[in-house]
């Protein structure tokens, strides 16, 4: 079928499609930590039982069991290589199916999200997630005897995914029908932070033949949602595809719909009426569902039909003017002040009085910065925005915010930063921050949102120009200098270069660096930058160590990433009579080296030492 035959059809009535297939396969016994893709492979007969019901409960169009069939949500279970079979497989039971059926009913190939966050908020760029999108799609369209009829772009949240993937659909299938659909969260918007009419503007933009709404609540914000993305965008056909309500976690463990197929029988006739062509269920729907609504459909239909009144809020277009004066590491930056700065652990618990007592000695020892962690090594301890704020107010020191990416999605970072800013603290330094695993908690959540290139981005190019990361409108802009981590003895000079460069184009305003233990391999590094990327280099404030006797030195190079000492310095360590003094000379002589070329230096003492931070910062004086 062709795109003008699709719209044409689609434009005499509405269309019915099917109802969930993976809630509905866990329903049947299927291990929620299982691929229920794999299920084609394993138990196909299972797979078109549910077609089956679909189809003879009324449903115009079915789709695949193929929504997280791709690559990367493969990857998960071991099965990335089976991308082709289980599509194939897929497009092979629903053909039977319909065939089987005698009836007129289309095929639609479900297509999901990656599940991986894209360039530039994250690590996969956008070349490797239209390869991903290609090879799915490429399964579907071409899957024996004949691939499916139409695409189904379903549960999105993330713009630079649906436009990838469209754009792998539009390549290898041109003249094939797509239907795209975004999913919401509570607040009416998608999971990074767009709203109805936005998208809809945004879709429309695509070469697409119908847009909508699918998973998110139930019907009835659905069909809020259809609603404004109609009046946005009234030439483009609209679908809606709700969940059966909010799930509902039982006591016996077991997840639960509460939407009633009546319910959703009533709401086909309101979707229908606000201008939905193509209507349908998501998680927790089934074929009662999808009975009650090719009922409501077929039958008559009441004189009238209660719409809700909804309303566009436009996001401000104007914010106020910066009234906050540049940080004090700002100026630092501009006039070429050298940094002084030292690293502190917040507190794990609730007693400060340690963290004060060490930030007043850091400031009389010469330290003009103070930078406070987050979660280090993993470990519970003080949020380290509160931290900063209690130094910064007791001691009168600017601090710069450890701002880790991992354990954080986006919704949290954005309110974090807000924070952060209203509590004067607007020095970040962005990273991604400690697995896990190697902490306290060894089992707490370990996933995030955005690398630390794309937060950088954010920040700079959204949040300092009044707008959130979703585009709207923030009440005024932020002033925020930014940080970023740099290896200036890195296992692959080259590597780390074109990384560092791509942190200055995101807006990077200087770097700190890792402890550098080998003076030459830093300014080879500088040399190299210079001679590749052809532009200089942000400031570097460059990370100093004192070692504290020869086990921490032999720890740090055979164990730590990216800590390399070379083999003179760990035998000066062991030979030491006063190790910890010995460390603190061997900082000085590295800080020496260092200091032409570098516009700050970033201490970081062993063991919370910090009157041997204090010797070492002697030798400025």
């Amino acid at each position: 079928m062709n795109r003008e035959a699709f719209r044409a059809q689609i434009a005499l009535r509405p269309y019915l499609l099917d109802g969930a297939m993976g809630t509905y396969l866990h329903g049947r016994g299927v291990s929620a930590d299982h691929s229920f893709e794999n299920v084609n492979l394993q138990q196909p007969a299972l797979v078109a039982d549910i077609h089956r019901k679909y189809i003879e409960a009324g449903a115009d169009i079915i789709e695949t069991n193929t929504f997280s069939a791709n690559r990367y949500k493969l990857a998960e279970h071991g099965l990335q290589e089976k991308v082709t079979t289980i599509n194939h497989t897929a497009v092979d039971i629903a053909r039977r199916t319909i065939e089987s059926s005698f009836k007129e009913v289309m095929l639609a190939g479900s297509v999901g999200p990656l599940g991986v966050r894209l360039a530039p908020l994250g690590r996969t760029s956008l070349a490797e997630a239209e390869a991903a999108f290609r090879e799915q799609i490429q399964a579907l369209v071409t899957a024996p005897p004949r691939g499916v009829d139409l695409l189904v772009l379903e549960t999105m949240s993330d713009l630079y995914e649906v436009e990838t993937a469209v754009t792998a659909a539009r390549q290898l299938a041109p003249h094939i029908p797509i239907i795209t659909t975004m999913t919401f969260t509570r607040d009416d918007r998608t999971l990074l932070g767009y709203t109805a009419d936005v998208m809809a503007q945004k879709l429309a933009a695509l070469d697409v033949d119908a847009m909508g709404v699918n998973c998110s609540g139930g019907p009835a914000q659905v069909l809020r949602l259809i609603m404004i993305m109609r009046q946005v965008v009234p030439e483009l056909p609209i679908a809606a595809m709700p969940n059966a309500g909010w799930p509902e976690l039982t006591a016996g463990g077991r997840v639960m719909y509460p939407a009633t197929p009546a319910y959703f029988a009533d709401f086909a006739l309101k979707l229908t009426a606000a201008g939905a062509a193509i209507v349908g269920g998501c998680c927790g729907t089934t074929e009662a569902h999808i009975a009650a609504m090719r009922r409501a459909l077929d039958g008559p239909r009441p004189a009238h039909i209660t719409l809700p009144k909804v309303e566009i809020v436009q996001e401000a277009e104007r914010v106020t003017a910066v009234t906050d004066p540049p940080t004090q590491l700002a100026h630092y930056l501009e006039d070429q002040t050298f940094v002084v700065t030292v690293e502190m652990r917040p507190p794990r618990g609730i007693a400060t009085h340690r963290l004060l007592q060490g930030a007043h000695m850091l400031k009389e020892a010469g330290a003009n910065l103070l930078n406070i962690a987050d979660t280090p090594v993993a470990q519970m301890r003080m949020s380290a925005w509160a931290a900063a704020h209690l130094v910064q107010q007791e001691v009168g020191l600017e601090t710069v915010l450890h701002f880790p990416t991992r354990g954080r999605n986006l919704l949290r970072i954005q309110g974090d930063l807000l924070a952060a800013h209203a509590l004067s603290i607007r020095n970040l330094f962005i990273t991604m921050g400690d697995p896990t695993r190697i902490g306290d908690y060894p089992e707490a959540m370990d996933s995030y949102d955005i690398v630390p290139t794309g937060l950088i981005q954010v920040i700079k190019q959204q949040f300092n120009a009044g707008r959130q990361q979703s585009g709207a409108a923030i009440d005024q802009p932020t002033n925020f200098v930014v940080g970023c981590a740099l290896s200036m003895t890195p296992p692959d000079p080259a590597k780390e270069a074109k990384l560092l460069h791509k942190k200055i184009r995101n807006g990077a305003d200087f770097a700190l660096t890792q402890p550098i233990f080998d003076p030459q391999a830093a300014r080879d590094f500088v040399a190299l930058y210079k001679n590749t990327i052809g532009e200089p280099m942000i400031p570097v404030i460059a990370g100093l160590y004192p070692l504290y006797n020869g086990r921490n030195a032999e720890f740090l190079h055979n164990e730590v990433p990216g800590m390399v000492i070379p083999e003179e310095l760990r035998q000066r360590m062991h030979n030491a009579a006063d190790p910890q003094q010995e460390g603190v000379l061997i900082a000085q002589e590295i800080l020496r080296a260092l200091r032409p070329l570098v516009q700050g230096i970033y201490v970081m003492p062993a063991f919370g030492r910090y009157d041997l931070v204090a010797d070492v910062l002697d030798s400025l004086t």
